[in-house]
């Protein structure tokens, strides 16, 4: 059958609740058929407001009485009232919060992506730019009932924030003790002036290798080299303390039941394939924390002292709620972890914390997934049920509530763990961050030498708070090589500019030899901060400093290599290009890196939209380690040889056939422009088209590059209007424009038109000579009313809780063979029968309903041309008819 057809093999497959169901049940409402949860855990769906024009939800709280506050992300603040578990009769019901004067055209109130209920007051976090419908910017504001008539009348901006759109301001939280608030907001935020910081940022860039920006403008523009950011508040918005920065986008955060914050970061998903990606991570968010997102190549290692590592990579995904468990009635595993919402593939993670040493380890289990399920926001509410909305980018909204049997587990207090020796001492570090403090000094010495990295890093932070004249002669003075180094980082972060020649001497004086891997590695980047931060040696010290590091490279591990390169290329090492092509020869990615990139393979079917771009990497990844050596290389002027130039060229050509997220190609183009730019004159029209500039301006670099995107506008097609519009006449079409619909809608990358484009799906050819314009129509804009068993994908639900989600290709007594990529569908993944506690054919077409919506009906006439005539030029439907 037509329904078959998989414009795009690429949706989040939905999966029947795996909740143990009595006999008879009620049939599940559609959208919670869809979902997967753990056993015995039930969700109901209990409303859908944009069925009442309500737009799309993206942030939620409970208020004294139990009733939900929500926002609209553009617009207006409601208030619900629910019906309790298990109540069949009464309706939720609905009101639109008028905040002092309202009319029908103007919002008083709302564009909030944070909502929280505390002091008896509802603080609402607008992330907004006035405009004529909403005269209200971006801030934290606070909203008070002052005559006790049940409506809130009182507006109070508490801080304007700039920042506004999707990495601007976000949500707000109450602290464990409940005396105070804490608030995050993303990288195209600002951090305004406040009271106190636990670790001062700057804008300053700390990183050699060359600078490329997003090639998309993403992150060209409106964007602060500090990253997003959490803030500690009191109730009346008077003071305002920095606790951490250098996130990404977080929008949200939470506290285990030790007290320590938590939240859950993602980076720019076109940076996919590159070195300097790093994926979305779960954050143990510390005092003066920071995490090290700048833009462009610019971010900074995770392995870089002077930030923090996650301790959980996840993969991909676009990170928004986190919420903890610790107040609902779930089992105790449940209630102690901390749940994480990703947008993009529609899951929430229960991500289980252990203690490690002064932090912790942690795994994600995926609690609840399902499609589409483009999670927003989440809220444990008085009863002990998880509720939780799904919308945002004016998608459709629906609001849902979780619970565990009959709701009536146990949810008194979770008693707070015994912290580790290590977490005690890290705290009391801790103690001595936000500013000047008596004996913070001789506290934090003898620990900036820690084995504990979160130990070490907390040391330098108390030391860095106190004024550098209180501890600079005793830093010079320092024998110890581990200390020596942090103390190196703080005095190139904190310090006069003239301290440099010192500060470098002392670093110099460190055996590197006689460190291990981590150390040198700290140490490598104290020089890195030095330069960053102070300016570039003299020509003296540049030789010092050549000849301290040149005979250790190149070393054993791909992480120093990246750090010794750039160092000695920034400082004109004589052989440092030589040493850099051999490597670059030779690199293989360290397996870790490699399997963070192809674990995310699980992810490609739940989103089109993101899958697409993670398919199309996996089916050639980048090399990730020469791709750094090419760009650190595009800086170099010297050392060079006419068989060297050949080479470094020549490989740029063949990195242009790689894969990677839609920046990808954007920043090799960029390095091997910057690279040209250094050559003569003579030299430069050779070296371009050595180095594939035709290829670029091909357009190989995207499955939809060069092809005219439509013009529009587009509209949600309906099966009667678009059959009305084919019907009326398909004559003289263009052939160009069809082809190029074809692939812009997608259809090509799984689909196959005389010889080309993908196979994922069937082969397109002989389908206007076999179906109907309704049909076609009907399969484009319905594809899940049938679902062909030939192509549709299986869902296995793991012994872990977790499912995987592939095309069954093969079985046999032990194990699955599946289909994960359509980009390299030969790549096969098993898994054993013995783990998979069960299968189910999706409901759900694997491809994307909605393909067609960018198109008018010129576009749409010609794309159905294209299909009917099979891709063939020469049809009548593209022959101009005589007169």
């Amino acid at each position: 059958m037509l329904r078959t057809l998989s414009v795009l093999a690429l949706v989040i497959i939905t999966v029947s609740a795996c909740t143990t169901q009595p006999k008879n049940p009620k049939p599940l409402h559609p959208k919670v058929e869809k979902l997967k949860l753990p056993d015995r855990f039930t969700a109901e769906h209990l409303y859908s407001p944009g069925d009442s024009g309500q737009g799309s939800w993206v942030a939620m709280t409970f208020d004294p009485k139990g009733r939900m506050i929500v926002s609209d992300q553009f617009g207006y603040l409601y208030r619900l009232q629910l019906p309790a578990i298990g109540d069949t009769t009464t309706k939720l019901k609905t009101e639109l919060l008028k905040i002092g004067t309202d009319t029908a055209s103007k919002v008083t109130m709302g564009y909030a992506q944070g909502l929280l209920w505390a002091f008896n007051s509802l603080y609402v976090m607008v992330n907004h730019r006035k405009d004529d419908r909403f005269n209200k910017g971006s801030g934290l504001y606070r909203l008070q009932d002052t005559d006790g008539d049940d409506q809130l009348d009182k507006i109070t901006l508490l801080k304007e924030l700039d920042g506004e759109g999707e990495h601007g301001p976000h949500s707000i939280i109450l602290s464990p003790d409940k005396k105070s608030l804490y608030v995050v907001a993303g990288n195209f935020t600002r951090i305004p002036e406040m009271n106190r910081y636990r670790n001062r940022p700057n804008d300053s860039i700390d990183n050699l290798l060359p600078m490329i920006k997003d090639p998309g403008g993403h992150d060209n523009s409106g964007v602060y080299a500090h990253g997003g950011w959490i803030a500690h508040v009191d109730s009346t918005g008077a003071n305002w303390e920095l606790i951490g920065s250098g996130f990404r986008n977080s929008f949200d955060m939470a506290f285990n039941d030790a007290g320590d914050l938590f939240t859950y970061d993602s980076d720019m998903e076109w940076d996919f394939g590159t070195p300097w990606y790093r994926p979305t991570r779960i954050c143990h968010v510390t005092s003066g924390s920071e995490f090290g997102w700048k833009h462009g190549t610019a971010k900074l290692s995770p392995a870089y002292p002077d930030n923090l590592p996650g301790i959980l990579n996840i993969g991909q995904g676009s990170p928004t709620n986190v919420v903890s468990g610790a107040d609902a009635r779930f089992p105790d595993k449940y209630r102690r972890a901390i749940y994480a919402f990703d947008w993009s593939f529609g899951i929430i993670y229960a991500v289980h914390l252990e203690a490690d040493g002064a932090s912790y380890k942690a795994t994600a289990e995926e609690f609840l997934s399902g499609a589409p399920l483009p999670l927003t926001d989440g809220v444990i509410g008085p009863d002990g049920a998880m509720y939780f909305l799904t919308g945002g980018r004016r998608l459709e909204s629906d609001l849902y509530r979780v619970y565990y049997k009959d709701n009536t587990e146990d949810n008194d207090p979770v008693k707070a763990p015994v912290l580790t020796e290590a977490q005690q001492t890290r705290r009391q570090l801790e103690a001595y961050h936000g500013g000047p403090k008596a004996g913070a000094v001789d506290a934090a010495w003898p620990y900036l030498k820690d084995k504990d990295r979160f130990i070490r890093f907390a040391a330098r932070v108390a030391l860095e708070n106190q004024p550098v004249q209180e501890w600079r002669q005793r830093a010079f003075a320092e024998k110890d090589p581990a200390t020596i180094i942090q103390l190196g980082i703080a005095l190139a972060r904190r310090g006069d500019s003239t301290l440099q020649p010192a500060i470098c001497q002392q670093l110099l004086s460190v055996d590197y030899g006689k460190l291990d891997a981590t150390q040198q590695n700290d140490l490598l980047r104290a020089i890195e901060l030095l330069i960053t931060r102070m300016g570039k040696p003299d020509t003296a010290q540049q030789a010092q400093l050549i000849a301290y590091l040149n005979p250790h490279y190149p070393a054993k591990q791909n992480t120093l290599n990246r750090s010794l390169s750039k160092l000695l290329v920034y400082l004109n090492a004589p052989d440092a290009v030589s040493k850099t092509m051999a490597l670059m020869a030779s690199a293989v990615d360290d397996p870790e890196e490699q399997k963070t990139a192809t674990s995310s393979e699980d992810l490609i079917m739940r989103n089109p939209q993101y899958g697409l771009d993670i398919a199309d990497m996996l089916a050639k990844v980048p090399p990730m380690q020469q791709t750094y050596y090419a760009t650190v290389l595009s800086q170099a002027r010297n050392g060079w040889t006419p068989a060297l130039q050949e080479t470094y060229f020549k490989w740029f050509a063949r990195a242009f056939d790689f894969k990677g997220g839609r920046s990808f190609i954007g920043f090799i183009d960029k390095a091997r422009k910057n690279a040209l730019e250094l050559l003569p004159k003579a030299d430069f029209a050779r070296f371009n088209t050595l180095s594939g500039d035709s290829l670029v301006s091909n357009g190989r670099n995207s499955l939809t590059a060069g092809y005219p995107q439509p013009k529009g506008p587009g509209r949600k097609w309906k099966l009667e209007e678009a059959v009305k519009v084919i019907d009326s006449g398909l004559h003289n079409r263009s052939y160009a424009q069809g082809k190029a619909m074809f692939a812009v809608t997608l259809c090509s990358s799984c689909h196959n038109m005389r010889g080309e484009g993908g196979t994922a799906g069937p082969d397109l050819t002989q389908l206007g000579t076999r179906f109907s314009t309704k049909d076609i129509l009907e399969a484009i804009i319905d594809p899940s009313k049938t679902v062909s068993d030939q192509y549709a994908a299986t869902v296995f639900t793991m012994k872990d809780g977790n499912s995987v989600l592939g095309r069954l290709v093969n079985q046999d007594d032990e194990k699955y063979q599946i289909s994960q990529n359509p980009f390299s569908p030969q790549t096969l993944r098993e898994l054993k029968k013995e783990e998979v506690t069960g299968t189910k054919i999706s409901k759900v077409s694997v491809m994307l309903p909605g393909l067609i919506n960018r198109l008018n009906a010129e576009e749409l006439r010609d794309l159905m041309a294209y299909l009917k005539a099979g891709g063939n030029e020469k049809d009548t439907l593209f022959q101009v008819k005589k007169k």
